[in-house]
């Protein structure tokens, strides 16, 4: 009889553990720490996280799994392969980079945002979002997906005495436990049909369902689908981005841009890609109308912005992300076209960690530029370059990055790696609507762009630029600047040869 006692493997699970841990040391010496010390609950948050991402170096090379069924160690919860070393790289890095944002905009909100509660908070979420790509059964995913949304909610709205800041946590809240309620009940229809949870064996057994199962399996399918498109903020499940971004401590909606993106996607890739490959004719098409409305609304909506007087900086980016959201959803409806379907999600892969460089770098930029003016709008950068040239054109270079235009050659290659994963997989009517969106957005990001150069009214501002917000700005624009000097270096990363 073999023993129902399994060793796990601890080396494995580190970077999500590591995180945790550091939360619960961080919640519990709150209530040791006197005010005038806070701040190194911070810097202690910082550095674990920093720890946290160097333990992926020793899982590099050799894909390791624990949580394993008995009997058949093949069948595993959790998996550390390079799929999931490239997330969980993506969701540390980001989580690093929007923590040095944190620690400024904490010290310059006062009393009005509790650090305690907040860094708990921020670890919490970041270790949910780590496990997620790990997960490699549907129960565990569903609560990578809880952990890393859940205290999410709590930030967005941990500005006391904020209105816009607790409407935005509620609209988010709402939405996202939609998303969950709708998830859960998709996830529960392919239980029913298949018997099983983990995604290996889902994807055996729902090739064989019993006719009288078929409907069942196959409303479960779309459920799934339509609850990961709201947490991937894929249109018409978009609405509560703009007013979230805005409403949240601008550290929390960097935060969302970019760790959030990468909870929805790669949560979507498992469940289409690993579990539900026989239904590629049921998601792929529809993920593919998801990208094209996705990036068009994205767009369209950040175009419109400009009509405003006072548009804001954040709202603007808000709408950017979404539009991005577009592009990162076609590569994974072109797997559903093709047999090389880890061409196309490594294509997506390399897209998420290029946005992630250079959308990070643009939030910092607008962190700094928010601590002098209040309202963030698009019309306080003018003259930008008058008061802090290299801020302006690193900001400069991040938008044009985003647009992908040179000097931003990585957001470029990034495009273009997108455009050949649609026309490899047939679908030429998806690139023809992505190249209108990219000509679409190159409107606003230039206009930003211009702003920052042309002479400022009145005196230039300056802007005091503190350690860690200069940290955070210096270390997108190196990454932003290096990739784009050797971008085949992504590819090389996201090239997971797994599926």
């Amino acid at each position: 009889m073999s023993s129902l006692v399994q060793s796990v493997d601890w080396l494995a699970i580190a970077p999500p553990t590591i995180a945790a841990v550091v939360g619960v040391v961080v919640l519990v010496a709150d209530l040791f720490v006197g005010e005038t010390r806070k701040p190194l609950l911070g810097w202690f948050s910082v550095a674990g996280l920093a720890v946290a991402a160097l333990m992926l170096l020793p899982l590099l090379g050799a894909d390791r799994s624990t949580f394993c069924l008995v009997g058949d160690t093949g069948v595993c919860s959790y998996t550390a392969d390079r799929f999931t070393l490239v997330i969980q790289f993506l969701v540390l890095g980001g989580a690093l980079l929007a923590a040095l944002l944190s620690v400024t905009a904490l010290k310059d909100a006062g009393k009005r945002l509790p650090e305690g509660e907040y860094w708990f908070l921020f670890l919490s979420s970041t270790a949910g979002a780590a496990l997620l790509p790990a997960s490699r059964d549907l129960a565990t995913l569903v609560v990578a997906l809880e952990v890393a949304s859940l205290p999410a909610f709590a930030l967005v709205g941990l500005r006391r005495g904020d209105r816009r800041s607790s409407e935005a946590a509620l609209k988010f809240f709402l939405s996202s436990v939609t998303a969950t309620a709708v998830s859960l009940l998709g996830i529960s229809f392919v239980y029913a049909a298949t018997g099983t949870l983990h995604l290996t064996r889902v994807a055996e057994r729902i090739q064989n369902v019993d006719g009288q199962l078929h409907t069942l399996a196959q409303t479960g399918v779309v459920l799934t689908l339509v609850g990961f498109a709201f947490k991937t903020a894929a249109v018409p499940f978009h609405f509560w981005v703009p007013d979230t971004y805005v409403g949240a401590p601008l550290p929390i909606a960097a935060y969302l841009s970019v760790i959030g993106k990468a909870v929805g996607f790669s949560g979507l890739i498992l469940v289409t890609v690993v579990a539900l490959p026989s239904y590629a004719d049921v998601w792929g098409p529809a993920l593919a109308v998801l990208a094209a409305l996705t990036m068009t609304v994205g767009n369209v909506g950040a175009l419109r912005q400009q009509a405003a007087r006072a548009y804001s900086a954040v709202r603007l980016l808000a709408w950017s992300s979404v539009g991005q959201a577009g592009y990162l959803l076609v590569p994974i409806a072109a797997a559903a076209y093709t047999d090389d379907a880890d061409k196309a999600i490594g294509s997506t892969l390399a897209y998420a960690l290029m946005y992630a460089a250079v959308n990070l770098g643009a939030f910092a930029v607008a962190a700094l530029v928010g601590r002098t003016h209040r309202l963030n709008r698009v019309a306080d950068y003018r003259g930008l370059y008058a008061a802090s040239p290299l801020t302006a054109l690193l900001l400069g270079f991040f938008l044009l990055c985003l647009a992908g235009l040179p000097p931003g050659i990585i957001g470029l290659f990034a495009k273009v790696t997108v455009f050949s994963a649609a026309v490899d997989a047939g679908l030429g009517w998806l690139a023809v609507v992505m190249a209108v969106n990219v000509v679409i957005a190159l409107v606003y990001y230039l206009q930003w762009t211009a702003l920052l150069f042309r002479a400022p009214e009145g005196e230039p501002v300056k802007h005091r630029l503190p350690a860690p917000l200069t940290a955070a700005i210096a270390l997108t624009g190196v990454l932003g600047i290096v990739l784009s000097g050797a971008p085949q270096l992504v590819l090389r990363f996201t090239d997971t040869g797994l599926f």
